[in-house]
């Protein structure tokens, strides 16, 4: 089984680094038809050293989407389909007696990876699905006692069907504040489900993305070095304090018996900083914060039951919340 590899030492020049995640975002445009905004959430994620929920009909290339954003890294991947029989173990990894040696081995689970594709999240059993939250805070894994750290870079993509409840199991708040984003994965345009059949009629096959012509375009140095300038990047008070109203506002609002937590306002700003750099500026404006808030809040609110029946929505919330908090000049 082929080691996970790791990130280098932050270096390299951050123009480059612009440059090569430019390259990326059209590499992988190449056969995930139509959904810019979702392959851009995909590198903030990977920049803010966050994890990605997405959220799709079946058959909206949410598996593609992960397999070619890291075959246009050069990153190892894996891919784990969630059932309802699945362990714990068959996450993690687990302890295996070996007779040879009259010992317990550890032996690696498919988290050990850069990129893990939780196919269908929903329909394991919450036992299983706590089993990715010390993976996905802390970045290792521990049995008996041992932490075994996870490689760098490292992201979690989930999947989840918005349409299909029966048979699943809902996340938990707790594993759901987890996810940097949550990104709804819409179906194309007329015009671009053309382009996907013609792309199939014409023989491309989405298991093969080498004979598609994806390339690495960008290395894990380049994403090292494009994380160090995002911490650089300078957030002015009074965005900051945007950043909290907006997160306070949420915890107001009549539509919601929950609001964003302070790890949502964090997610909020790390989300805009990597925005703002990957956009080519070194501070963030109102305007960064606005485009993200949805994205990066509306999985950490919860409905009151009343509103959902009214077919309130998270993100109609959101835009009332954003309408409404004065925004800095």
């Amino acid at each position: 089984m082929p080691l996970a590899k790791q990130a280098p030492e932050p270096a390299g020049d951050p123009q480059q680094a612009r440059a090569a995640l430019g390259r990326l975002r059209a590499e992988v445009g190449k056969v995930v038809v139509g959904q810019d905004a979702v392959v851009s959430g995909m590198v903030i994620a990977l920049l803010a050293r966050g994890h990605v929920l997405l959220e799709g009909v079946p058959g909206v290339a949410k598996t593609l989407l992960v397999r070619t954003v890291a075959a246009a890294l050069d990153l190892d991947t894996k891919r784990v389909q969630f059932t309802p029989d699945l362990m714990p173990g068959d996450v993690t990894g687990s302890l295996i007696f070996d007779a040879r040696t009259a010992e317990f081995q550890f032996r690696e689970g498919p988290v050990f990876t850069n990129l893990l594709l939780a196919d269908e999240i929903n329909r394991t059993p919450p036992k299983t699905q706590a089993s990715l939250l010390e993976v996905m805070e802390e970045r290792q894994v521990s049995v008996e006692g041992r932490a075994r750290p996870l490689p760098d870079p490292f992201l979690v993509a989930a999947t989840q069907n918005p349409i299909e409840y029966e048979g699943t199991y809902p996340l938990p708040e707790a594993q759901l504040d987890r996810f940097l984003l949550k990104l709804t994965v819409p179906l194309p345009t007329r015009d671009e489900e053309l382009g996907v059949l013609r792309a199939h009629h014409q023989g491309f096959d989405p298991r093969q993305l080498r004979d598609a012509g994806v390339r690495p375009v960008a290395t894990a140095a380049d994403l090292a070095a494009a994380r160090a300038a995002v911490q650089q990047v300078s957030v002015a008070d009074g965005v900051l304090a945007y950043v909290v109203d907006l997160c306070r506002a949420t915890r107001v609002s009549p539509s919601l018996e929950l609001g964003a937590s302070p790890r949502g306002a964090t997610a909020l700003l790390a989300a805009a900083k990597a925005w703002s750099w990957l956009t080519g500026r070194d501070y963030v404006t109102p305007d960064d914060v606005k485009a993200l808030a949805r994205p990066t809040l509306r999985h950490r609110v919860r409905l009151r039951a009343e509103a959902e029946l009214e077919g309130v929505t998270a993100d109609a919330v959101l835009d009332s919340v954003l309408a409404t908090v004065p925004t800095p000049r």
